[in-house]
C-alpha cells in the first residue's frame, strides 16, 4: 500500500537529524555522497543481530535457515526494486565500486589489444578506473565522449564513438556532479546495434528515479545501499542471464563453487557464482529493509518534491554574485554543484559547516569532468526525501554569509 508523502513524518523516522552541528539543527545536504538512515533500517539489523544471526545458505540448523531467508529476502527485494526477470540476476556485492570491477574483470578473459570502451567525461572515478586497467593491462582503447554546454550528453559524439571495435559502453544513469539524466535506452539501443555491452552506474538514478532495467535494455545495472537510505558495504549488480553466462567468476572460494577436488572446479549457477565467501549477510538485510520502506511512497510524490527543493535552491543561488551553477541539463535530478569566483569550495563548505549544513566540496571522485569545467572543484549540495523547503532557505542564507567572509 502506497503511503502518504509527509516530510515531517519521514523525517521522525531518522534519528540524525534530531541532532545539533555547531549549536544548529542539522541541515545535511550531502545526500549524493551518503544518506542518512531511517529506524527500520538499522532496527533490521540490529534485530537480526539481537535474534536469529549465523552464516546463511549451507547450514541446517534454525538459525542458519531464519538468517538465509532474510538475507534473500533483500535479494528479491533489489530483484522488485529494478524489475529484474529473476533473483538470479542479482549479485550482491559491497558496493557499486566492486559491481563495476566485477564486471571489467569479467572481460579480461576475452579483451585484446585496440577493442574499445566508451566513456563519457561526467563518469565517477568507480566507472573509469576498472576500464583502465584493462588499457594498462591488455591494451584496451578508452573512447572519450564529451558534453554540450548545459551539461547533457553529446548524444552526437557518442553515435561516432560506438564501432565494430566497440566492446562495452560504460555510462552513468545520472550525473553525481552535473545531475543530468542520461537516455540509458537509446544509448543501449546505439551499442547492441554495434554488438557491444552496456553498463550503467545507476548510483544516483536508483535513489531519484524509477529504474526498470528490462526498459532501459542494458547488460549490467548497479547502484550502493548507502545512497539509498541503506547501510554502506553493500551494493547490487544487475546483470542480464546471457551477460551472467558469458562473464568468468571474479573471485574464489566458498558458495560460487559447485565442485572442488585436487585438479578440477566446477561452478556454482548465478548468482551465487559471483558472491564468493561469506556474504554481506547484514548489510544485505539491511538493504532490503531500505528497499522496502523506500517503496512505500509514490516515486512521483518524491522526485517532485526533491524537484522543488532544487528549484528553489537554484532561484536563491542565482541571485549570488559570482556565482556558477554547473550542470542545468532539461530533466536533470537534485543535485546542485556550484562555483563562487574568489572562493574555494573547501572554504564554503567549512563555514556552512559552522552553520551546522552538511555539503560535499572537492572533486566528487569525477576529475576529467573538472576538467572539462575548468576548475579544480566545486561545492555540492545534493537533496534527499527527508529534506525541507526550510532546509534550503537555510542553506541559502549561510552561504551568502559565507560570502561576505570570503569575498
Amino acid at each position: 500500500m502506497t503511503r502518504a508523502f509527509d516530510v515531517a513524518a519521514i523525517r521522525k523516522e531518522f534519528p540524525i537529524l534530531s541532532r545539533q552541528v555547531n549549536g544548529k539543527p542539522l541541515v545535511y545536504l550531502d545526500n549524493a555522497a551518503s544518506a542518512q538512515k531511517p529506524d527500520t533500517v538499522i532496527d533490521a539489523i540490529a534485530n537480526q543481530c539481537r535474534t536469529s544471526y549465523a552464516n546463511v545458505h549451507r547450514g541446517i540448523h534454525t538459525l542458519s535457515n531464519e538468517t538465509t531467508e532474510a538475507y534473500e529476502a533483500g535479494r528479491e527485494a533489489a530483484r522488485d526494486f529494478l524489475n529484474a526477470p529473476s533473483v538470479a540476476n542479482i549479485i550482491f556485492a559491497k558496493g557499486a565500486t566492486e559491481g563495476i570491477n566485477l564486471v571489467a574483470s569479467a572481460l579480461e578473459g576475452t579483451i585484446q589489444a585496440g577493442d574499445e570502451i566508451v566513456l563519457s567525461v561526467m563518469e565517477h572515478h568507480s566507472n573509469i578506473v576498472p576500464w583502465h586497467f584493462l588499457r594498462e593491462r591488455h591494451g584496451a582503447v578508452l573512447r572519450w565522449v564529451g558534453l554540450n554546454d548545459d551539461g547533457s550528453l553529446d548524444m552526437d559524439a557518442l553515435r561516432t564513438s560506438i564501432g565494430p571495435k566497440t566492446r562495452m559502453v560504460a555510462l552513468s544513469h545520472m550525473s553525481n556532479v552535473l545531475g543530468t539524466v542520461n537516455d540509458v535506452a537509446d544509448v543501449a539501443r546505439l551499442a547492441h546495434a554495434a554488438g557491444a555491452r552496456v553498463l550503467v552506474d545507476g548510483c544516483q538514478a536508483a535513489v531519484h528515479l524509477s529504474v526498470d532495467v528490462q526498459a532501459l535494455g542494458c547488460d549490467w545495472y548497479v547502484f550502493s545501499g548507502h545512497k539509498l537510505y541503506g547501510p554502506t558495504g553493500i551494493g547490487i549488480l544487475y546483470g542480464t542471464a546471457d551477460a551472467l553466462a558469458e562473464a568468468r567468476p571474479y573471485q574464489g572460494g566458498g558458495e560460487m563453487i559447485e565442485t572442488v577436488s585436487l585438479d578440477h572446479v566446477t561452478y556454482n549457477e548465478a548468482p551465487h557464482k559471483f558472491e564468493a565467501g561469506t556474504p554481506p549477510i547484514l548489510e544485505a538485510i539491511g538493504l532490503g529493509a531500505a528497499i522496502r520502506w523506500f517503496q512505500q511512497f509514490d516515486p512521483s510524490n518524491v522526485q517532485a518534491h526533491e524537484h522543488k527543493l532544487y528549484e528553489r535552491a537554484r532561484e536563491g543561488l542565482r541571485g549570488i554574485n559570482g556565482l556558477t551553477i554547473h550542470g542545468e541539463a532539461p530533466g536533470k535530478g537534485s543535485v546542485l554543484a556550484f562555483s563562487l569566483r574568489g572562493a574555494h569550495p573547501h572554504d564554503l563548505a567549512q563555514i556552512l559547516d559552522r552553520y551546522g549544513i552538511a555539503i560535499r566540496a572537492g572533486h566528487h571522485c569525477a576529475q576529467p569532468l573538472m576538467t572539462h569545467l575548468g576548475v579544480s572543484a566545486t561545492a555540492r549540495a545534493s537533496f534527499g526525501i527527508y529534506n525541507t523547503e526550510a532546509e534550503v532557505d537555510i542553506f541559502i542564507d549561510a552561504l551568502e554569509k559565507a560570502r561576505g567572509m570570503l569575498i
